[in-house]
């Protein structure tokens, strides 16, 4: 009963019920459209608000311990190894090439921001705190991935990635600089290196007004979500199992570290749903440019369109669930 509770619960928060109108208007046809320039500073605040509240957190903290180094070095190698299993369970169930495979495999090794933000939102609402480190470790996540599937793709064939020499500085930078990152890392550090004092002057505008940023993003997700299910018919079941049981199996490996570690329920439940989310914004800008061979009419989909609808709607509360009963 208390995992219907919590699924109710996400079911009927307003982000969570944004995200649904959008899909709904969506499948409606409705000219209902949030304008690029309002979705791209939506993207900016979200960064920068999660960014600099986890960089107050760190700062409030006495000293950096085993567990944040332990937890960074944890969520760097389960994101470049993620996509050797993935890449191997594609091979194994599905017909898909191999450069769309390793694409595919990488996204599932990263992480998604917006799985994340809503995560940390259910956590509020719930009252559950977290260490304010995490969000060090979500900006690590994100490039291991792309490397992990660069390299599968080129070891399966060596062909596969056009244009190498030209495309690796191309791909260094959609990498290392890429704005989210660079804005999500440059707030974490503002907010660490200003604190609490820090904070209480940006509260009037990172705190209060988050709840609405992000319910009008996840609105607008929901938008971009109904667009991409016109690609499903190209699926075959297998696919689509990939996209609901891979990050369970993200998942119950990323439990199992938060056990080994020693996290708390509220990090343990964020560093679970990183290991269980999908990438769907820095991974497809990078294996369009590096792989073009591979189908993004499948990739993006299966991350965008399967993994982030199950992660928000059924996956958060039942991560919630088991997090809570192990770490507890």
């Amino acid at each position: 009963m208390e995992v219907l509770n919590l699924f109710a619960q996400n079911l009927i928060s307003p982000s969570t019920l944004f995200f649904a109108l959008g899909i709904f208007a969506g499948f409606l046809k409705s000219d209902l459209d949030v304008p690029e320039q309002i979705s791209h500073y939506l993207s900016i605040y979200l960064m920068m608000a999660i960014g600099f509240k986890g960089g107050v957190a760190i700062a409030e903290t006495a000293n950096i311990s085993n567990e944040v180094i332990f937890t960074i070095i944890a969520g760097i190698s389960f994101s470049f190894l993620q996509p050797f299993l993935g890449y191997w369970i594609l091979k194994c169930t599905t017909k898909l090439d191999s450069p769309t495979s390793a694409a595919v495999a990488a996204h599932y090794g990263s992480i998604s921001m917006v799985t994340f933000v809503t995560a940390t939102s259910f956590l509020q609402l719930n009252e559950v705190v977290y260490a304010g480190y995490i969000v060090a470790v979500l900006a690590l996540m994100e490039a291991p991935a792309i490397l992990s599937g660069l390299f599968i793709a080129h070891r399966v064939s060596p062909k596969t990635i056009e244009s190498t020499e030209k495309a690796t500085p191309k791909l260094s930078r959609e990498i290392f600089t890429n704005g989210a990152i660079l804005l999500l890392l440059g707030s974490f550090l503002v907010g660490w290196a200003t604190g609490t004092e820090g904070y209480k002057k940006m509260e009037g505008f990172l705190g209060d007004p988050f709840q609405g940023v992000l319910a009008l993003f996840l609105l607008d997700m929901g938008l971009l979500v109904s667009k991409q299910f016109q690609h499903m018919k190209e699926f075959r079941w297998n696919l689509i199992l990939f996209g609901l049981y891979m990050p369970i199996i993200g998942a119950l490996i990323g439990l199992g570290i938060s056990v080994w570690i020693g996290l708390d329920k509220g990090t343990g439940m964020l560093f679970t749903v990183l290991c269980a989310s999908s990438s769907y914004i820095a991974v497809p800008a990078a294996m369009r440019l590096a792989l073009p061979q591979a189908k993004a009419a499948i990739y993006i989909p299966m991350s965008l369109a399967i993994t982030f609808p199950f992660n928000i709607l059924l996956g958060i509360p039942v991560y919630f669930t088991v997090v809570s009963k192990i770490l507890g």
